[in-house]
């Protein structure tokens, strides 16, 4: 089955900053935050201290998946540059995305050079508390000023905006925000990550958070489901919140990611999307909707 992962990243050096402060590497694919705690970020079999491009297309190619969405993490450190590179290297393979902290000094220098210069066409938001900008700032008002900016200049520039919101229960979750502003910038088209990160046993949040974002212009990655929801294979429990998605939104807007390569630490990358095509909750079409078809529609204006 034809597939596209709207969801991956690129890791030049790991240099992320989080609520524990900074990750660096020490090898085996694993960082340490300055709090002393140690994370496997990277599976050893796919990189020590970096994943790379080259990396990152062979297991595209092994897995029949046409290109990729590479994406900004917080939790690796900003890979603008690096993942650009990557995307001239492999044109047909790597889309790349930007993004930047609204609290740099110097920012409209920054969203020049990636914006006009590079003309990349797509920006991420990572506002978690663990490892997003709420990680190191104080609480942000998605609906507020600092975020208007943001979106203001997405909205110049006609990018497409993914935007990570973390987890239930914590001060960056702000689902009601997220729906006023998809209301006030109805011509950005923004994509929710995680299918908003529900939990295990958390149906009821998430299907309050998909009647509240049942917008024409909000689709929804499910990268990390089975991760989140702490199943064994075939998830399950994964499956059945994106079935209760599609029920509310409609087929149409959800896309499969696989947030490799740290995903991959949970459940392989081919278990990562054969979950979806030997589920019987899923009919053919929809199947092809959620691996292929969605993406290629929402992504054909954001390729070069």
């Amino acid at each position: 089955m034809k597939k596209i992962d709207i969801h991956t990243h690129l890791i030049g050096t790991i240099c992320g900053i989080g609520s524990e402060g900074e990750l660096t590497p020490i090898g085996k694919g694993k960082g340490i935050y300055a709090s002393g705690k140690i994370i496997q970020l990277i599976p050893e079999e796919y990189g020590d201290k970096e994943l790379t491009p080259e990396v990152l297309v062979r297991v595209l190619r092994e897995h029949d998946v046409e290109f990729t969405v590479c994406l900004q993490g917080n939790y690796a450190g900003f890979q603008n540059h690096y993942t650009y590179e990557a995307s001239k290297r492999y044109p047909l393979q790597i889309v790349p995305a930007a993004t930047y902290d609204p609290f740099f000094r110097n920012k409209d220098k920054i969203i020049y050079h990636l914006f006009d210069e590079l003309k990349i066409q797509i920006i991420k938001m990572e506002v978690s508390n663990g490892s997003g900008l709420m990680a190191n700032h104080p609480t942000i008002d998605l609906d507020g000023p600092i975020m208007h900016e943001v979106y203001q200049m997405a909205q110049k520039h006609h990018l497409l905006f993914f935007i990570d919101i973390g987890r239930p229960g914590n001060n960056c979750y702000q689902v009601e925000a997220v729906a006023r502003v998809a209301e006030k910038y109805k011509d950005i088209t923004f994509v929710v990550c995680h299918l908003t990160a529900p939990q295990h046993e958390q149906m009821d949040i998430l299907t309050k958070n998909m009647n509240l974002l049942n917008l024409p212009n909000i689709y929804f990655d499910i990268a990390s489901l089975p991760n989140n929801t702490k199943q064994p294979y075939p998830f399950i429990e994964a499956q059945n919140y994106i079935r209760t998605a599609m029920d509310i939104v409609g087929k149409d807007k959800i896309l499969w990611g696989s947030d490799f390569p740290a995903a991959m630490n949970y459940t392989s990358y081919a278990n990562a999307y054969r979950y979806i095509e030997e589920s019987s909750l899923f009919s053919l079409e929809e199947k092809q909707a959620i691996l292929y078809e969605n993406a290629l529609r929402l992504l054909k204006d954001y390729r070069k």
